[in-house]
């Protein structure tokens, strides 16, 4: 399968940058799926998406998202968070407590964090 450079960063740092065949994401306008020789695009990040990228070797990269941009050239996808995390670096029990106490936004975060993580809300 064709390949792509990928790039996940959030505004406090890199969390993965590498080749890929495939990114999924969630935007104001709905679930996108992206592959290599996708034609150009700019979305609007989902507060509280998940993106899951397929790495060149077959691994899957899952992140909770918290808004930002995608976008895609011919260069390949950048996807650009205001802030997000690994699911391995998700604490689910801490996610599991915040849908409790949160407000819509948090609450937002608490659900995708546990989505990101292969934990139902």
């Amino acid at each position: 399968m064709a390949e792509m450079t990928v790039q996940l960063v959030a505004v406090e740092r890199l969390l993965w940058s590498g080749t890929a065949t495939s990114v999924v994401a969630q935007t104001t306008e709905g679930e996108i799926g992206i592959l290599s020789g996708h034609e150009p695009v700019l979305g609007q990040l989902v507060e509280g998406g998940v993106v899951r990228i397929r790495t060149a070797g077959g691994e899957l990269v899952t992140a909770a998202v918290h808004g930002g941009f995608l976008s895609v050239t011919g260069d390949g996808v950048s996807v650009l968070a205001e802030a997000a995390e690994l699911a391995h670096e998700i604490d689910v029990e801490e996610a599991r407590s915040a849908l409790a106490d949160a407000d819509e936004v948090e609450r937002a975060r608490a659900i995708a964090r546990l989505r990101a993580a292969g934990h139902s809300a």
